[in-house]
């Protein structure tokens, strides 16, 4: 794109035919009308150039979370890869019914369709046919003799327990279990280890402010004891469900990661196409500019002569390269290369001239950045030297 920026900076090369004589009046107007020509032609170029350029940018910020992806897939298996890979994850869209990537990046994620598939795995029907099993367990400890005083929240306030809050950080009770789990907003239990624990937070509540040998402590432990005994007996089928979930899980998040590769995979082979494409438009913009280049003068071609003795070697094998490109019989690679101008074809000309120029201004750029950091690399070890001789001068006046 450089390289194009420079064509249309390049404004008095662009040329038309010659412009008829003056009129009677002395007005030119074919002059008039060269210049008006000469700025809708310099105008429609740069039209075409600021598109590509958008386009470039478009395929640059494809090419990057490509690269981003793939960069991520290689890194290692540890608490920090993983951190980072959270983060691409989340800036990389997916969407969940095609599996096609999103670039906007504002719509749907890996991270959130993994968090999807284990939602959908945790709320199984066979883990509600547990949650079911679990239900009629705590009917039955709540109809015990002895539950009353668990069933609703504790009264605080009315029971004078000022410390309450103090002592108990998560109070708990059977009613709110039970709200919990006829939740229908998505906020209820997601497994049936959610609820055992809040059923023995109840108990053990009850146990840590009460007195050991209080009523209540000891409904508390005794009912604890006696939900302790049916849930070991709902165990094994938990712990036989919890592992066929994380083999869903697991197939999910493989199958989630397939196809964020396809996806990721289709989009590199279609930005390359882009990309070719690009380039194909970027050398017929280039071509067209130069063919409407006026020709070059026998001092312009003695200066372009300089400017090539003047490169460095890396940009002097490109200069070559350019000629070779429109004169197969040109040896490029020769020891020794006889170039003259005057056999060149002007299109040749023109593309040398916007090389050398724009590798002369880098080059000139890089000296001037070299000099600095030279000069100011001096100015240091001179201020180190005079620094050095102070101190020897005072001591030795001492």
């Amino acid at each position: 794109m450089m390289e194009t920026s420079s064509i249309l900076a390049e404004d008095k090369a662009v040329g038309t035919a010659p412009p008829p004589p003056p009129n009677e009046k002395g007005y030119d107007a074919g002059a008039a009308m060269e210049s008006g020509n000469r700025e809708r032609v310099v105008e429609a170029f740069r039209h075409r150039a600021d598109n590509l350029i958008s386009k470039a940018d478009e395929l640059e910020q494809k090419v990057n979370e490509i690269v981003q992806f793939y960069t991520s897939k290689k890194q290692p298996n540890n608490s920090k890869g993983s951190s980072v890979m959270k983060d691409k994850e989340k800036s990389l869209g997916i969407n969940d019914s095609t599996n096609i990537v999103n670039n906007s990046g504002s719509n749907g994620s890996a991270r959130r369709q993994v968090d999807g598939s284990r939602k959908e795995v945790v709320c199984s029907k066979r883990m509600q046919e547990l949650m079911r099993q679990f239900g009629t367990m705590l009917k039955q400890i709540t109809r015990h003799k002895w539950a009353g005083p668990f069933l609703n929240p504790v009264e605080v306030e009315a029971l004078g327990l000022h410390d309450y809050y103090d002592v108990i950080k998560k109070p708990m009770d059977f009613s709110t279990i039970k709200n919990q789990m006829e939740a229908k907003d998505g906020s209820g239990y997601k497994n049936v280890r959610e609820i055992y624990a809040d059923v023995r937070l109840i108990f053990t509540n009850a146990m840590t402010y009460n007195d050991e040998r209080s009523d209540v402590h000891v409904m508390a432990k005794t009912l604890l004891e006696k939900f302790e005994e049916k849930w070991l007996q709902l165990l094994p089928k938990v712990i036989e469900e919890e592992k066929k979930q994380k083999e869903e899980e697991a197939r999910a998040l493989a199958n989630m990661q397939i196809a964020q590769q396809a996806a990721f995979a289709k989009m590199a082979r279609e930005t390359n196409n882009e990309l070719d494409e690009l380039n194909l438009h970027l050398e017929e913009l280039r071509e067209s500019v130069i063919q409407r280049c006026r020709k070059m003068s026998a001092d312009e071609k003695r200066k372009l002569g300089v400017g090539l003795s003047s490169l460095s070697p890396e940009d002097l094998n490109k200069a070559l390269e350019i000629i070779a490109q429109h004169n197969p019989s040109f040896q490029a690679t020769a020891e020794e290369v006889d170039l003259d101008m005057d056999a060149q074809s002007e299109s040749t000309l023109w593309r040398l001239k916007f090389f050398v120029k724009s590798a002369l201004e880098l080059q000139a750029k890089n000296s001037a950045s070299k000099a600095d950091d030279n000069s100011k690399r001096k100015k240091e070890i001179c201020d180190a030297l005079a620094k050095t001789a102070k101190k020897r001068n005072k001591k030795l006046s001492s």
